[in-house]
């Protein structure tokens, strides 16, 4: 290939893919988005961001037509029909349709509790638990759809 990258020598057959990848070695972002002002690396990636901005969906499930925004989203989605599990763990063998899931599953063989509470220092290994804990110190108490709907409806009946 006649392009390569003269910090890392990542090969490359256009100019153009080699200006692009220094960006990853320069922290280079010359491409903004008018409406945030976030920056990118790239044009596409900015493309891709202002999705958030507009609600454009032009992803759509072939199964069960769900709309995305991105790509990516509707590839992990469409897991859900094809039953997919390319994650596996090199621990137990065990799969995952998502490698956020995988992740957080290693945690139970290796113990790790990366979120920490700030109050009293106990460790989780998933955020989700850490916010439920915080509440413990707060007293802070969710909404409970449920529970409030059996209550109108147990005074409603006391009513009648």
């Amino acid at each position: 290939m006649p392009y390569h990258c003269d910090i890392c020598g990542k090969p490359f057959s256009h100019n153009s893919a080699l200006i692009s990848h220094r960006r990853i070695h320069t922290g280079e972002k010359p491409y903004h988005c008018d409406i945030c002002g976030e920056s990118f690396s790239q044009n596409s990636n900015l493309i891709t961001h202002k999705r958030t901005h507009t609600g454009e969906t032009p992803y759509h499930c072939d199964i069960c037509g769900k709309p995305y925004s991105y790509n990516s989203a509707l590839i992990s989605h469409r897991r859900i029909h094809t039953g997919e599990k390319p994650y596996h763990c090199d621990i137990c063998g065990e799969s995952f349709s998502h490698n956020n899931t995988l992740t957080t599953h290693k945690r139970t063989h290796t113990g790790e509790r990366p979120y920490h509470c700030d109050i009293c220092g106990e460790s989780f290994s998933q955020s989700s638990i850490l916010i439920t804990h915080k509440r413990t110190h707060t007293g802070e108490k969710p909404f409970d759809g449920f529970t409030n709907c059996l209550k109108k409806t147990e005074h409603q009946t006391t009513l009648t």
